[in-house]
C-alpha cells in the first residue's frame, strides 16, 4: 500500500543547526584570540540574517561580501541565505572596474566591504546601479581608514523572530560565484542548497574530515566559496582556523599552534608553504586537498616526505569546486615514490555525490580509454552549476549536449582514470601535432633547482607555434638554460620540449594561485597576426 513520504528539502544551513545543537560549547571559529563555539556561530548568523531582512534584504536578493577569510565572511555562508538571499562573494584581487560590473550584474542590493578593501569600491559607490546600502567590516588586524558599520547592522538583528534553518525550494540559488574572465566578462556561476549540501558531503568523505578536524583557511572563501569547505567543515564540526592573507611564516605560525589538520590551495600555494623558510617536516599527518592545475609527481613527492597528505580533486566553478578525486587505491603503496605519484597527480573519477566523468570527440562519443586519446571533460548531475546568472546564451551553449562541457582536454585511463592534459585553449599545436603544456611542465618542474613552470605557446615561422617555458627557480637553486633543456628531453619527446626557457622572479597568478597564462601569451604574441589564444 503506498503511503505519503514527508521529507525535507536539502539546505547547507541544516548542518548549522545540527553542530549547534550537537557541539555547542566546541570552538567553531578562531581568529587571532577571537574564539567562536558553534552555538554563538549559530547565535551570530541568525542576527546578521535577521539583520538583512530589516535593511530590506528579501527572498532573492543578492547580498554581496567582498572580505578576506574573516569570521564575517564565514558567518555570511550562512547568514545570507537564512535571510533567503543569495551570497555574491567577490574576489578580493579584483579592479574597481570588475567589482562594479560584477555588483551590477548580479543587481546586489547591499554590500559587506572589508575596511581595507574600501577603497576599491570607494570611486564607483556613487555610480552603482543596485546597491542602497554598504557595509563596512573593520578587522583590528587590518583596520583601515574607515570606520566600523558593520557593528551597527549587526545590532538591527539582536531581536527578532526565530528563523528556521530550512529552505521551501532545495533547488533555491544560494549562491553565485563569478569567474574570472580571463577570455571576456565574469559569468555569474549559480549553485543551489542541494548542489552545495551534497558537494560540502563528499568534501567531508573525500577530505577525511571529522569532529577533529582544524581547518587552515589557506583557500579564499569567495572562490566556488571556499570549495563549499564553509558548509562541510561545519557540518562535521570541525574548527575554522581563518585567515586574513596567504603568507608562509602565519601559516606555519598556525599549523604549529593550532595543529593544523587540513588545508585547501592550488598547487602553487602548496609549493609556497612547502618552500616557506618556517617549514618542518611534520610528526603527524596534515591533509592537503589540492586542485586548480594538476600538480606534478615532484610536487606530490615532496609533500608526502614533509607530512603532507594530498588529496588531489578537480573540477571548476561551475561544478561547485571539486567534482572528481583521485581516489587513492591501496596497491599504490607497493609501487616506488615516483610511480605512486604519477598515479596520484590524474583527476581520477567522479566523488561521491557526483556522476562519473567522461571524456569526449567532437560528437559527444566516448573516447578510447587508452591514456593516449584526447578529448574534452563533460560533466552532469547534482554538483554541476544550475545555470549562468541572466546569460541563458552562455547556459545553452556550455550544455550543448546535455552535458556541461569544462574546456579542458583529457584522456581516459584503462581503470577509469582521467588525467588532464590541457585547457583546450592552452594546447600547443606545433607542426600539426597537439602538445601538452601540463605534460611538458611536469618534465620541467622535476629539475631539484626549478620551484615552478609554465609553458604556453609561442609563434614559430616554421611550425606555427612552439612550446615556450617560463621558470621560477627555487631559492639558492641554479641550473643554465643549456642543462635544464636537456633534462626536459630526457624526460620527454624532443619535440615537445621548449626551445627557450625564460627564467623570471615569479608568474602571474590569479589569487588562487592559477597561473594566468594569458598574459604570457599576450606578450608572445603582441604583433603578431596571428590569433591570441586565450
Amino acid at each position: 500500500m503506498a503511503s505519503d513520504v514527508f521529507t525535507t528539502e536539502l539546505t547547507p544551513l541544516s548542518y548549522l543547526r545540527r553542530s549547534a545543537e550537537v557541539f555547542g560549547d566546541k570552538t567553531a571559529i578562531v581568529y587571532g584570540e577571537r574564539r567562536v563555539t558553534y552555538a554563538e556561530f549559530a547565535d551570530q548568523a541568525a542576527r546578521v540574517a535577521r539583520a538583512l531582512r530589516a535593511s530590506g534584504i528579501g527572498p532573492g536578493d543578492r547580498v554581496a561580501y567582498l572580505l578576506p577569510n574573516l569570521p564575517e565572511m564565514l558567518v555570511a555562508h550562512f547568514a545570507v541565505p537564512l535571510a533567503g538571499a543569495v551570497l555574491v562573494a567577490i574576489n578580493t584581487r579584483l579592479s574597481t572596474e570588475e567589482v562594479r560590473y560584477i555588483l551590477d550584474h548580479s543587481g546586489a542590493k547591499l554590500l559587506v566591504v572589508d575596511s581595507v578593501l574600501h577603497r576599491t569600491v570607494a570611486p564607483v559607490l556613487a555610480e552603482l546601479q543596485t546597491v542602497t546600502e554598504v557595509i563596512t567590516v573593520r578587522d583590528p588586524a587590518a583596520p583601515g581608514e574607515v570606520p566600523d558599520s558593520y557593528t551597527e547592522f549587526v545590532a538591527r538583528g539582536a531581536d527578532g523572530e526565530k528563523i528556521p534553518f530550512e529552505v521551501a525550494d532545495e533547488r533555491a540559488t544560494i549562491s553565485i560565484n563569478y569567474t574570472s574572465g580571463t577570455t571576456g566578462r565574469p559569468k555569474g556561476v549559480m549553485y543551489t542548497h542541494r548542489g552545495a549540501y551534497l558537494n560540502s558531503l563528499s568534501e567531508i568523505v573525500h577530505s577525511a574530515h571529522s569532529p577533529d578536524s582544524v581547518y587552515l583557511w589557506t583557500l579564499p572563501m569567495f572562490h566556488c566559496n571556499g570549495w563549499c569547505t564553509p558548509w562541510a567543515v561545519t557540518a562535521i564540526g570541525g574548527t575554522h582556523v581563518c585567515l586574513r592573507e596567504v603568507r608562509g611564516d602565519v601559516i606555519w605560525g598556525l599549523i604549529g599552534e593550532h595543529r593544523v589538520t587540513h588545508l585547501n590551495g592550488a598547487p602553487t600555494v602548496v609549493t609556497t608553504i612547502m618552500n616557506a623558510a618556517e617549514a618542518v617536516k611534520l610528526d603527524y599527518s596534515l591533509v592537503v586537498t589540492t586542485a586548480g592545475a594538476p600538480p606534478s609527481p615532484t610536487t606530490i613527492a615532496q609533500a608526502e616526505s614533509m607530512g603532507f597528505r594530498i588529496v588531489h580533486v578537480y573540477g571548476l566553478t561551475e561544478t561547485y569546486g571539486p567534482y572528481s578525486v583521485n581516489q587513492f587505491q591501496a596497491e599504490w603503496a607497493e609501487l616506488d615514490t615516483e610511480q605512486r605519484a604519477r598515479r596520484q597527480a590524474r583527476q581520477g573519477v567522479g566523488m561521491l555525490t557526483a556522476e562519473w566523468l567522461r571524456v569526449v570527440d567532437a560528437e559527444m562519443n566516448d573516447v578510447t580509454a587508452d591514456g593516449q586519446t584526447m578529448g574534452e571533460i563533460v560533466m552532469r548531475g547534482n554538483n554541476v552549476m544550475a545555470g549562468y546568472f541572466n546569460d541563458e546564451e552562455g547556459t545553452a551553449k556550455a550544455f550543448a549536449g546535455g552535458w556541461f562541457h569544462s574546456g579542458d582536454l583529457g584522456v581516459m585511463h584503462p581503470d577509469g582514470y582521467v588525467e588532464l592534459r590541457d585547457r583546450a585553449k592552452d594546447v600547443v599545436i606545433s607542426g600539426g601535432e597537439n602538445i601538452s603544456t601540463v605534460e611538458v611542465e611536469q618534465a620541467v618542474v622535476s629539475h631539484s633547482a626549478v620551484l615552478e613552470a609554465a609553458v604556453i605557446g609561442v609563434p614559430d615561422e616554421r611550425w606555427g607555434e612552439r612550446p615556450k617555458a617560463f621558470v621560477v627557480l627555487k631559492p639558492g637553486g641554479s641550473v643554465s638554460a643549456e642543462e635544464l633543456l636537456a633534462h626536459v628531453q630526457e624526460k620527454i619527446a624532443r619535440y615537445k620540449a621548449p626551445r627557450d626557457i625564460d627564467f623570471v622572479d615569479a608568474l602571474p597568478k590569479t589569487s588562487t594561485g592559477k597561473v594566468q597564462k594569458f598574459e604570457l601569451r599576450e606578450k608572445e604574441w603582441a604583433g603578431e597576426q596571428s590569433r591570441i589564444r586565450g
